[in-house]
């Protein structure tokens, strides 16, 4: 069986994604014996998009007329594109102030309003743009769920989705719960699971960077942390820090 044609590119993101990929160093022997990196530019040089792929692995948001062109030539050369991380499935960090302040405006905070701003618009997600087969989720994603999905679609199919939350595994590994006991703003009962539980485990709240769980009620949640005394604006700002955009009227 002939290897995998791999592609790993980068949108705008801080390229963690696709170093947890470069980290997970016990496992790249056996990875590249099934792949063939062709494209790969935060690792090696030569790259060309010029030919056809099995899967395209992408990390980041969309926010640039390159990141745009270089998305959609990707789409087209892939039979799989993931979307690879939070940014590139929910818009992640790169889109959390979306709806604080117009582009303009965040530009000229960064770029100051001398000179002729980049161009740019409002961070959104892959699926905003083209279509999407599968996705690894994650601020960075957890090396298991790497090498999950690569040896997948080494071997032609996908891994199996997970549709848990974070309380789960919290539960499973007899945390002390900080939202109903230490009373503290934890967004496990909203977030997908994946992570058994590192931040909870360690006496940290889950801050959501994996995003939402499948049908998460998110109505419960923001009623159970208003009636904990939290306010309604920081409640939605921390949920908003990976996701921009939730459905705080949504009942299951």
């Amino acid at each position: 069986m002939r290897p995998m044609k791999l592609a790993i590119a980068g949108l705008t993101a801080c390229s963690g994604c696709q170093l947890t990929l470069l980290n997970c160093e016990d496992e790249l022997p056996e990875l590249l014996a099934r792949c063939e990196l062709v494209y790969f530019p935060l690792a090696e040089s030569g790259n060309v998009l010029e030919v056809q792929f099995d899967a395209a692995l992408v990390e980041g948001a969309v926010s640039t007329p390159k990141d745009l062109e270089l998305l959609f030539k990707l789409r087209n050369a892939s039979t799989h594109l993931v979307a690879y991380g939070t940014c590139a499935l929910f818009g992640g960090v790169a889109a959390m102030n979306n709806g604080l302040n117009t582009r303009q405006e965040l530009l000229q905070s960064v770029f100051g309003t001398g000179g002729c701003l980049p161009e740019s618009f409002a961070p959104a997600p892959l699926a905003n743009f083209v279509s999407v087969d599968a996705a690894v989720t994650g601020c960075p994603p957890e090396k298991h769920e790497i090498v999950e999905m690569v040896a997948a679609l080494a071997a032609g199919t996908l891994p199996p989705a997970r549709h848990y939350p974070v309380c789960t595994e919290c539960r499973s590994r007899e945390n002390l719960c900080l939202l109903l006991e230490k009373r503290q703003l934890c967004l496990g009962p909203v977030v997908q699971g994946g992570c058994n539980a590192r931040c909870p485990a360690t006496g940290i709240v889950c801050e959501g960077c994996r995003g939402p769980v499948r049908e998460a009620n998110v109505a419960q949640e923001l009623e159970l942390l208003l009636e904990r005394g939290f306010g309604k604006d920081e409640i939605e700002r921390r949920m908003s820090r990976f996701k921009p955009e939730w459905d705080y009227g949504q009942r299951r």
